[in-house]
């Protein structure tokens, strides 16, 4: 999956000065002030916070042209692994880049990376404390398992599908929140909350969440429905396989899992619906935001012992930096006016695909908005960028093999119907079709009929 001259920059003893051993919660901390920052998504019902590190050149800011990504662990607070090789992922990228590795320094300085080790603390706490018994704070405190607290967007997608409403009265993607958990008849448990509220803040391109108990990675859709693979299958196979092909031992899974389940025949990778269906995360961040999301587990034993962490963090190492670099596989440009001005939450259309993306809508200290990523696999691709008030326009964009996202910006121009509708608007007219010219009614004038 990684040409020669990455790995030959990676040449590092994969436990050089790195701390194995299970952290407590309290014990996150910032290191390379330079290139990190640590903030709060949100606290737990116990009052516990849900700490992010960020890792870039810049931290703190959105730049325009620059993806982030996401890796989140510890949904089930029983499951360790995933946050001890965040936690592990952290000290790695902060040593690599003080020591100049090219392969570390690309990344953090053209990446935002985002890493939450815990979303689930209080849990994560009482699993600690009893060293991890196989059940006990796999769920939150009120009872809930957080991956299955999100709204289910694919049922009001698929039923507009179903009535051919999509995408003239429904979208294809940023379907908004059901009115039932917007006005509290369903409840959302506070840290799912959170991570919503985190997701829709941030422009987020790619992401994991890290689990246990199978060793594979799942991707969407999550839930089943006749077909069951999203219009990116393509994309979300290969961003799993970049996973479980650069791990030392995942494809080795034969069929069957930790608890004798049919799973996998040494690909490393499923679906979800035609595995274990769920309402999950996965869908809902791919449904209402730009972010593709995939599970990744890990293994089957949860919480594995200290001694055991260095030969995890050998197993996965070279997974978890591959897949960050997925991140930048597709198309990135910025949608602007004719004067140059950023055109926030304008609309990208690939071709053939039925599932749009937004622009970005914040203005930051070193970002105006207006830019986006797609990813995508190598190929053509006609490509469409809308706004309201302005001419769509499309483009050619062709997508290498080469490491890097393809540029492929637009400028859209003010759209004549929507100064026509103003006018009609003004003076007191329905702005409708637009009528033919008296001449031309009732004849069928067209090309070729000298007209």
């Amino acid at each position: 999956l990684l040409s020669g001259s990455y790995r030959s920059e990676n040449e590092v003893n994969p436990s050089d000065d790195l701390d194995f051993r299970h952290h407590n919660y309290k014990e996150m901390r910032q290191e390379c002030p330079n290139i990190t920052r640590i903030y709060n998504i949100g606290k737990s019902s116990q009052g516990l916070k849900m700490y992010a590190m960020e890792i870039s050149d810049n931290p703190g800011e959105h730049e325009s042209g620059e993806p982030e990504f996401r890796y989140t662990a510890g949904l089930h607070g029983n499951e360790a692994l995933g946050r001890e090789l965040l936690l592990l992922l952290m000290q790695f990228l902060c040593k690599e880049y003080n020591d100049e590795n090219p392969r570390v320094r690309r990344l953090v300085d053209g990446v935002r990376i985002h890493l939450v080790p815990s979303l689930n603390p209080d849990a994560y706490e009482l699993a600690y404390e009893m060293m991890g018994n196989w059940a006990l704070g796999h769920w939150t405190e009120e009872g809930y398992d957080i991956f299955q607290n999100f709204p289910d967007l694919n049922s009001i997608l698929w039923g507009a599908e179903d009535r051919g409403w999509v995408p003239r009265i429904v979208p294809n993607h940023h379907i908004p929140l059901p009115e039932n958990f917007l006005n509290g008849s369903v409840s959302l448990f506070p840290v799912t909350k959170a991570i919503i509220s985190w997701m829709q803040r941030n422009p987020f391109v790619l992401g994991a969440n890290l689990q246990g108990g199978e060793k594979l990675v799942v991707y969407p859709f999550d839930m089943q429905r006749p077909p069951i693979s999203t219009p990116d299958d393509a994309m979300f196979r290969w961003l799993a396989m970049s996973y479980a092909h650069s791990h030392l031992t995942m494809t080795e899974t034969q069929r069957g899992s930790c608890h004798g389940d049919d799973v996998t025949a040494g690909q490393g990778i499923i679906n979800r619906a035609s595995w274990k269906p769920v309402v999950g995360m996965n869908d809902f961040s791919y449904l209402h935001t730009n972010c593709f999301e995939l599970s990744i587990f890990l293994g089957c034993d949860k919480f594995p012992h200290e001694s055991e962490l260095p030969l995890e963090w050998e197993n996965n190492r070279e997974s978890l930096l591959s897949f960050i670099e997925q991140v930048n596989r597709g198309i990135k440009g910025v949608v602007r006016d004719v004067e140059g001005n950023p055109l926030p939450n304008a609309t990208v259309t690939v071709e053939g695909i039925r599932h749009d993306i937004l622009t970005s809508e914040r203005p930051t200290l070193v970002a105006v908005g207006g830019d986006y990523w797609r990813l995508l696999n190598p190929g053509e691709y006609r490509v469409s960028a809308k706004a309201d008030g302005y001419t769509p326009q499309t483009r050619l964009c062709l997508v290498g093999y080469d490491s890097g996202a393809t540029p492929c910006s637009f400028t859209l121009a003010k759209s004549n119907w929507d100064r026509i509708k103003q006018i009609m608007a003004l003076n007191g007219k329905r702005a409708g079709r637009p009528r033919l010219p008296p001449e031309s009614q009732g004849t069928n004038a067209g090309p070729g009929s000298g007209r």
